[in-house]
Protein backbone atom coordinates (compact mmCIF):
# COMPACT_ATOMS: atom_id res chain seq x y z
CA UNK A 1 0.00 0.00 0.00
CA UNK A 2 1.32 3.31 -0.82
CA UNK A 3 0.79 6.15 2.03
CA UNK A 4 0.69 9.59 0.27
CA UNK A 5 0.23 11.83 2.74
CA UNK A 6 -2.46 11.48 4.88
CA UNK A 7 -3.91 9.33 2.55
CA UNK A 8 -4.51 6.16 1.66
CA UNK A 9 -4.26 4.14 -2.03
CA UNK A 10 -4.33 0.46 -2.20
CA UNK A 11 -2.74 -1.04 -5.54
CA UNK A 12 -2.16 -3.69 -7.78
CA UNK A 13 -0.72 -4.26 -11.43
CA UNK A 14 -0.41 -7.71 -13.30
CA UNK A 15 1.31 -7.97 -16.90
CA UNK A 16 3.40 -10.21 -19.01
CA UNK A 17 5.07 -9.64 -22.16
CA UNK A 18 3.47 -11.01 -25.64
CA UNK A 19 4.71 -14.56 -25.28
CA UNK A 20 8.12 -15.26 -26.88
CA UNK A 21 9.37 -12.03 -26.16
CA UNK A 22 11.25 -10.86 -23.72
CA UNK A 23 10.17 -7.44 -22.46
CA UNK A 24 6.65 -6.26 -22.62
CA UNK A 25 6.03 -2.29 -24.53
CA UNK A 26 3.61 -2.31 -21.31
CA UNK A 27 4.44 0.44 -18.68
CA UNK A 28 2.66 1.71 -15.41
CA UNK A 29 3.92 4.69 -13.42
CA UNK A 30 2.19 5.19 -9.18
CA UNK A 31 3.71 8.77 -8.31
CA UNK A 32 3.06 10.72 -5.49
CA UNK A 33 2.27 14.09 -6.05
CA UNK A 34 2.44 17.41 -4.44
CA UNK A 35 -1.51 17.34 -4.07
CA UNK A 36 -2.02 13.16 -4.14
CA UNK A 37 -0.61 11.18 -6.76
CA UNK A 38 -0.98 10.43 -10.58
CA UNK A 39 -1.41 6.71 -12.12
CA UNK A 40 -0.90 6.12 -15.60
CA UNK A 41 -0.53 3.16 -17.93
CA UNK A 42 1.47 3.38 -21.37
CA UNK A 43 1.60 0.97 -24.41
CA UNK A 44 4.34 1.37 -26.59
CA UNK A 45 3.24 0.80 -30.51
CA UNK A 46 3.80 -3.05 -31.59
CA UNK A 47 6.21 -4.95 -28.85
CA UNK A 48 9.61 -6.03 -27.88
CA UNK A 49 12.68 -3.64 -27.17
CA UNK A 50 11.64 -0.60 -29.36
CA UNK A 51 7.66 -0.47 -27.70
CA UNK A 52 9.41 -0.96 -24.35
CA UNK A 53 11.86 1.79 -25.23
CA UNK A 54 9.14 4.45 -25.79
CA UNK A 55 7.32 3.32 -22.70
CA UNK A 56 10.32 3.65 -20.59
CA UNK A 57 10.85 7.25 -22.04
CA UNK A 58 7.01 8.20 -21.21
CA UNK A 59 7.00 7.04 -18.19
CA UNK A 60 10.18 8.67 -16.70
CA UNK A 61 8.63 11.85 -17.92
CA UNK A 62 5.42 11.30 -16.32
CA UNK A 63 7.26 10.41 -13.12
CA UNK A 64 10.02 13.32 -13.09
CA UNK A 65 6.72 16.02 -13.77
CA UNK A 66 4.21 14.40 -12.02
CA UNK A 67 3.43 17.48 -10.28
CA UNK A 68 1.99 19.17 -13.60
CA UNK A 69 -1.83 19.11 -14.57
CA UNK A 70 -2.75 16.18 -17.44
CA UNK A 71 -2.59 17.79 -20.72
CA UNK A 72 0.90 19.01 -19.53
CA UNK A 73 1.99 15.70 -19.25
CA UNK A 74 0.90 14.69 -22.08
CA UNK A 75 2.50 16.95 -24.10
CA UNK A 76 5.26 16.76 -22.82
CA UNK A 77 5.32 13.31 -23.55
CA UNK A 78 4.66 13.66 -27.25
CA UNK A 79 8.22 15.71 -27.42
CA UNK A 80 10.15 13.41 -25.37
CA UNK A 81 8.96 10.88 -27.39
CA UNK A 82 9.17 12.42 -30.90
CA UNK A 83 11.56 9.68 -33.20
CA UNK A 84 10.55 6.93 -31.21
CA UNK A 85 7.36 4.20 -32.32
CA UNK A 86 4.96 6.62 -29.56
CA UNK A 87 2.67 5.37 -27.06
CA UNK A 88 -0.66 5.16 -25.99
CA UNK A 89 -1.49 6.61 -22.96
CA UNK A 90 -3.97 7.07 -19.84
CA UNK A 91 -3.57 8.75 -16.70
CA UNK A 92 -5.31 10.10 -13.63
CA UNK A 93 -3.80 12.65 -11.24
CA UNK A 94 -5.70 12.59 -7.83
CA UNK A 95 -6.27 15.84 -6.05
CA UNK A 96 -6.41 14.36 -2.02
CA UNK A 97 -7.20 17.63 -0.56
CA UNK A 98 -10.80 17.85 -2.73
CA UNK A 99 -11.19 14.98 -3.25
CA UNK A 100 -10.79 14.85 -7.02
CA UNK A 101 -9.24 12.80 -10.15
CA UNK A 102 -8.87 14.22 -13.23
CA UNK A 103 -8.39 12.07 -16.24
CA UNK A 104 -7.36 11.73 -19.70
CA UNK A 105 -6.75 9.39 -22.64
CA UNK A 106 -5.21 9.52 -26.01
CA UNK A 107 -5.21 5.87 -27.81
CA UNK A 108 -6.95 2.49 -26.43
CA UNK A 109 -5.85 2.20 -22.50
CA UNK A 110 -9.17 2.19 -21.11
CA UNK A 111 -10.19 3.46 -17.92
CA UNK A 112 -12.98 2.87 -15.57
CA UNK A 113 -13.97 4.02 -11.90
CA UNK A 114 -15.79 1.63 -10.68
CA UNK A 115 -17.89 2.86 -7.87
CA UNK A 116 -18.28 1.36 -4.25
CA UNK A 117 -21.33 3.12 -3.73
CA UNK A 118 -23.46 1.43 -7.45
CA UNK A 119 -26.48 4.27 -7.04
CA UNK A 120 -24.29 6.15 -8.41
CA UNK A 121 -23.65 5.57 -12.30
CA UNK A 122 -24.23 2.26 -11.88
CA UNK A 123 -20.87 0.74 -12.25
CA UNK A 124 -18.81 3.30 -12.74
CA UNK A 125 -17.62 5.60 -15.01
CA UNK A 126 -16.01 5.23 -18.45
CA UNK A 127 -13.03 7.06 -19.64
CA UNK A 128 -13.81 8.81 -23.01
CA UNK A 129 -10.41 7.73 -25.30
CA UNK A 130 -9.23 10.29 -28.30
CA UNK A 131 -7.69 8.79 -30.95
CA UNK A 132 -4.43 9.42 -31.47
CA UNK A 133 -0.68 8.54 -30.42
CA UNK A 134 1.64 10.17 -28.20
CA UNK A 135 4.93 11.07 -30.16
CA UNK A 136 3.53 10.99 -33.53
CA UNK A 137 0.06 12.44 -34.07
CA UNK A 138 -2.07 14.22 -31.08
CA UNK A 139 -5.67 15.02 -31.00
CA UNK A 140 -7.61 18.03 -29.45
CA UNK A 141 -6.57 17.14 -25.56
CA UNK A 142 -9.93 17.57 -23.10
CA UNK A 143 -9.42 16.11 -19.38
CA UNK A 144 -12.53 14.98 -17.40
CA UNK A 145 -12.74 16.07 -13.03
CA UNK A 146 -14.28 13.42 -11.40
CA UNK A 147 -15.09 13.61 -7.60
CA UNK A 148 -13.41 10.30 -5.66
CA UNK A 149 -15.08 8.48 -2.79
CA UNK A 150 -13.71 5.74 -0.24
CA UNK A 151 -13.49 2.63 -1.77
CA UNK A 152 -13.82 4.17 -5.36
CA UNK A 153 -11.26 1.62 -7.21
CA UNK A 154 -9.50 3.28 -10.83
CA UNK A 155 -8.94 0.26 -13.14
CA UNK A 156 -6.62 0.92 -16.43
CA UNK A 157 -6.13 -1.77 -18.89
CA UNK A 158 -4.24 -1.94 -22.29
CA UNK A 159 -5.15 -3.39 -25.23
CA UNK A 160 -3.77 -6.66 -24.76
CA UNK A 161 -6.74 -7.14 -21.85
CA UNK A 162 -10.34 -8.07 -23.26
CA UNK A 163 -11.80 -4.79 -22.78
CA UNK A 164 -15.16 -6.57 -21.46
CA UNK A 165 -13.94 -8.41 -18.53
CA UNK A 166 -15.69 -9.36 -15.30
CA UNK A 167 -15.00 -6.19 -12.95
CA UNK A 168 -16.99 -7.73 -10.17
CA UNK A 169 -14.39 -9.29 -8.40
CA UNK A 170 -12.52 -5.94 -7.69
CA UNK A 171 -15.26 -4.73 -5.34
CA UNK A 172 -14.20 -8.11 -3.46
CA UNK A 173 -10.48 -8.75 -3.52
CA UNK A 174 -7.72 -6.76 -2.79
CA UNK A 175 -6.23 -4.82 -5.75
CA UNK A 176 -3.47 -6.92 -6.47
CA UNK A 177 -5.34 -10.23 -6.19
CA UNK A 178 -8.41 -8.82 -8.26
CA UNK A 179 -5.23 -7.22 -11.00
CA UNK A 180 -3.74 -11.21 -11.07
CA UNK A 181 -7.25 -12.72 -11.42
CA UNK A 182 -8.23 -10.39 -14.30
CA UNK A 183 -4.89 -11.20 -15.87
CA UNK A 184 -5.09 -14.90 -15.79
CA UNK A 185 -8.61 -14.88 -17.36
CA UNK A 186 -8.41 -11.96 -19.55
CA UNK A 187 -5.12 -11.38 -21.04
CA UNK A 188 -4.52 -11.77 -24.87
CA UNK A 189 -2.37 -14.41 -26.46
CA UNK A 190 -1.47 -11.77 -29.35
CA UNK A 191 -0.53 -8.59 -27.51
CA UNK A 192 1.49 -7.62 -24.25
CA UNK A 193 -0.86 -7.23 -21.43
CA UNK A 194 -1.15 -4.88 -18.07
CA UNK A 195 -3.67 -3.64 -15.82
CA UNK A 196 -3.33 -1.24 -12.97
CA UNK A 197 -5.81 -0.65 -10.13
CA UNK A 198 -5.85 1.80 -7.76
CA UNK A 199 -8.27 1.90 -4.32
CA UNK A 200 -8.71 5.26 -3.01
CA UNK A 201 -8.81 4.84 0.38
CA UNK A 202 -9.93 8.53 1.93
CA UNK A 203 -7.90 9.92 5.01
CA UNK A 204 -6.31 7.42 6.63
CA UNK A 205 -6.66 7.35 10.10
Amino acid sequence: MEVVKNFCFQWGVAGRALPGFSESGDRYVFQPTRDGALVAVVDGLGHGVEAAAAALEARATLESNADENVISLIQQCHVELHGTRGVVVSLASFNLRDALMTWIGVGNVHGRLLRLDTSMNGWGESLLLRPGVVGRRLPPLQAAVLPVFAGDALIFATDGVQVDFDASNIRNLPPQEAAEDVLAHYAKDNDDALIVITRYKGTAV
